[in-house]
C-alpha cells in the first residue's frame, strides 16, 4: 500500500465516512475512550483521527493532539472541533510513520483502525512507542487476523482486494507486537460480530517495566493511570496546523 494512494482513498471517503462507518465502529471508539480514565492535563495523541468522531468523547480536562495524513478527513475533523468548541484539541496533517514530535511527548497514544491501514505498520508502531513516555499507554483498536484457521484463510485471500479499499485483513496482533517493548495489559472484543479488538498496552521502552508509579491495578484487568510531570511543547493552533 502506497502512502499517497491511501491518502487519496481516505480523502475520497471523507464526505461519506461518518454515514458509512460511524455507527458500525461507534462502540469501539466509545469503549476506547471510556476506559482511559483520563486524568487532568493528560497528554493524549490520537493517530489517524479521521473525521474526528472520537474527539467529542474525551473529557475537556486533557490535552489532545490529533494527526492524520488525509487532508479531506482533517478538514471535517476541524469543523467538528469548531462546532463542539474543543479548544483542548490541536490538529496536524502528519505521516504516522514519521511523526514530528519529540521522544516521550505523550502520556497516552490512541490509534483506532490505523495499523492495518498504513503502508508500514512497524514504522507506525515504533513511532507510537517513541513519542509515548516510558510507562505510558498505547491503545490500538483494530481488526486483527483471526486465530481460526478457516477465517484466517479467508482473510488472507481477501486482503489483496481490501488493500485497494485502504486496509488489509491478514495482520495478526502477535505480528504487530513482535519485537516491541509493548506489554498487553487488557484486550476486549468490540463492534459487530466482535471481530475488532481493543488492545491496551504498557510502553516498557528503555527497560521501564513499571506500569506507572501512580498506576493502580484492579482485579478486572483495568489499570488506572495518572499522567507524569513534564511539559509538551505547545503545537500550533488548529488553523496554523492545517494551513
Amino acid at each position: 500500500m502506497d502512502l499517497h494512494k491511501i491518502e487519496r482513498v481516505y480523502t475520497s471517503y471523507a464526505g461519506v465516512y461518518d454515514k458509512i462507518f460511524g455507527k458500525v465502529f461507534h462502540e469501539g471508539r466509545e469503549s476506547a475512550v471510556q476506559n482511559l480514565n483520563v486524568q487532568p492535563n493528560e497528554r493524549i495523541l490520537e493517530v489517524g483521527v479521521g473525521t474526528g468522531l472520537a474527539l467529542p468523547m474525551y473529557p475537556r480536562h486533557c490535552q489532545i493532539v490529533a494527526i492524520d495524513f488525509s487532508q479531506g478527513m482533517l478538514d471535517i475533523a476541524k469543523k467538528r472541533t469548531v462546532e463542539h468548541e474543543m479548544e483542548h484539541v490541536t490538529l496536524h496533517r502528519m505521516d504516522a510513520g514519521a511523526m514530528e514530535f519529540a521522544d516521550s511527548s505523550f502520556d497516552t497514544v490512541v490509534a483506532a483502525y490505523v495499523v492495518t491501514a498504513v503502508p508500514d505498520y512497524r514504522k507506525v508502531v515504533n513511532e507510537m512507542i517513541r513519542v509515548c513516555r516510558p510507562g505510558g499507554r498505547i491503545i490500538m483498536l483494530n481488526h486483527f487476523s483471526n486465530g481460526n484457521k478457516m477465517i484466517a484463510a479467508v482473510e488472507k485471500v481477501i486482503s489483496p482486494l481490501t488493500k485497494h479499499l485502504g486496509w488489509r485483513t491478514d495482520l495478526s496482533l502477535n505480528t504487530v507486537l513482535e519485537g516491541t517493548d509493548l506489554h498487553v495489559a487488557r484486550k476486549q472484543n468490540v463492534n459487530p460480530l466482535r471481530l475488532w479488538v481493543l488492545v491496551e498496552c504498557v510502553n516498557r521502552k528503555n527497560g521501564n517495566g513499571a506500569v506507572h508509579k501512580n498506576g493502580v491495578a484492579h482485579g478486572n484487568g483495568t489499570t488506572i493511570y495518572t499522567q507524569s510531570a513534564g511539559a509538551l511543547t505547545a503545537g500550533p493552533t488548529n488553523e496554523e496546523a492545517l494551513a
